[in-house]
């Protein structure tokens, strides 16, 4: 599903250039289960963008189910993200002036479903928030958010699922809770899921374990014990 070779980025600052990521090789299997971690500033989230196709690596190559997304213009990126990849972020970029259900179906309208307010109620139903459909993210708590967010996500039917440290921003119990969802979500829908995480019960919930330091993977073909759906 996705493979990637040689993968470096590197910007330039005033004091010179600075490596983010170094000679990173990674393949990830259809319906697999990837953590990426590593400390701050390891280059989680760059190689999580490179990934997704947001941001380009300055050598090496990253292919999506076949198709070379680094030898693609944006536009050609987007297609790819608009056919394969949904994204789930800690600070969840709902949109405060549309209703869950709105939030939920508006990348559905935008691709043309055709019933897309009632599978985004659908998926609304499947994260507990059905009675909640109605309302504004500002009436919703941390939590509530984060379920119209993976509903959003979900609802897409994504071949594979990015999530940037998607609890970040919940406290611990709230967060054990969407991981639970999560992960439940990902086995019902056969989704390939590669995430950014610093909670190691939740890397130990994935199939495999990619750990960064300084830019450098140590890391790529850890098997966790636990696995997905732990």
């Amino acid at each position: 599903m996705i493979e990637v070779n040689q993968i470096s980025k590197q910007v330039e600052t005033s004091e010179g250039s600075l490596r983010i990521l170094d000679n990173i090789n990674l393949s990830v299997q259809n319906g697999e289960t990837l953590a990426i971690v590593g400390a701050s500033g390891s280059g989680k989230s760059t190689l999580l963008g490179i990934l997704a196709g947001l941001d380009l690596p300055s050598s090496g190559s990253v292919s999506i189910n076949g198709e070379d997304i680094t030898a693609m213009d944006e536009e050609g990126r987007a297609a790819v993200r608009a056919g394969h990849v949904g994204f789930v972020f800690q600070s969840f970029h709902l949109l405060p002036g549309l209703t869950a259900l709105e939030n939920v179906a508006l990348p559905l309208e935008l691709q043309g479903v055709a019933d897309a307010l009632r599978t985004a109620e659908h998926y609304l139903e499947r994260v507990g928030l059905a009675a909640r459909v109605g309302h504004y993210p500002r009436q919703l708590s941390g939590g509530e958010q984060q379920r119209v967010a993976l509903a959003r996500a979900f609802a897409c039917r994504p071949t594979i699922l990015f999530a940037d440290e998607p609890t970040g921003n919940l406290d611990t119990g709230t967060g054990g809770k969407i991981n639970d969802l999560l992960f439940a979500l990902n086995e019902e829908e056969g989704t390939t899921l590669v995430l950014v995480t610093h909670e190691k019960t939740l890397a130990a919930r994935c199939s495999r374990t990619l750990e960064l330091q300084g830019g450098r993977q140590l890391d790529a073909a850890n098997t966790n014990t636990a696995g997905r759906g732990a």
